[in-house]
């Protein structure tokens, strides 16, 4: 990895290499930032998102992780600490929406999946970035962005209980972390995305579920991931300096 624009401030995103999570590490890397992103197992998705971070202008690093294993957490930041050397922002952008399933049958198993990835991932993201960001622990500060989801206040797509859970817990994290992290000048904020054309529909019928659903939007149409990846970037920069603990809605009203 060459030297230019070594200066430039990085981010570390989650859950990288497709839909949201690419659309942030794209929109970023326009904004002069360089890209730390995690990926599950899709290696073409992450060369692609790494390809088009550098068509941006930024530089990138992909990092197999998942994010519900906290060793690979810490290998992500050590990771992006050697390539980069600095840390200015963390979007907790990871997650799973978990198999459809009634509460009558839900089980330790289905739950643990969720809520490891979902919740627990960015715990444990959110603890190594606040060490390496923290002013009070020879950081110089930054910002951390949580992806959460309007299903947090509206309940989500049916029998999906276990993950508008999830997302409730990352809405109570943001605001109290906001508060905690605040005196070591760290600023946390959430986003909560609406009905977004992305893959993870896929459960309730993808493109179909989109095309029924979007009309019935407010703003009359499903959102896209740049859409979101723009209000998380605006977070994640200068231009956002004094919000704090805010939970905002990127959801065309819906």
């Amino acid at each position: 990895m060459n030297d230019e624009n070594k200066d430039a401030p990085v981010a570390v995103v989650t859950g990288g290499s497709r839909g949201i999570g690419r659309a942030i590490a794209v929109a970023l890397a326009k904004q002069g930032w360089n890209i730390c992103f995690s990926y599950m197992s899709n290696e073409n998705a992450a060369a692609e998102t790494s390809a088009q971070v550098k068509a941006a202008g930024g530089r990138v690093l992909a990092v197999q992780a998942d994010i519900a294993n906290r060793a690979d957490i810490k290998r992500l930041f050590e990771a992006s600490t050697q390539a980069f050397g600095r840390l200015d922002a963390l979007v907790n952008n990871a997650g799973v929406v978990g198999e459809p399933r009634s509460i009558l049958d839900a089980d330790d198993a289905h739950l643990t999946a969720v809520f490891r990835t979902n919740v627990l991932g960015s715990f444990f993201c959110t603890s190594e970035a606040a060490r390496l960001m923290s002013t009070q622990k020879g950081g110089h500060g930054g910002t951390i962005v949580n992806m959460s989801s309007a299903a947090a206040r509206h309940g989500g797509m049916p029998n999906e209980a276990h993950y508008a859970a999830s997302k409730g817990a990352m809405d109570s994290f943001s605001v109290a972390l906001a508060k905690e992290l605040a005196p070591h000048g760290i600023r946390v904020n959430a986003v909560r995305p609406g009905l977004i054309n992305t893959e993870i529909h896929e459960a309730h019928g993808g493109q179909e579920l989109i095309n029924r659903i979007g009309p019935t939007v407010p703003i009359g149409r499903a959102g896209t991931a740049a859409e979101v990846a723009e209000v998380v970037a605006f977070l994640c920069g200068p231009l956002s300096s004094y919000m704090l603990g805010t939970l905002v809605d990127v959801s065309g009203g819906r």
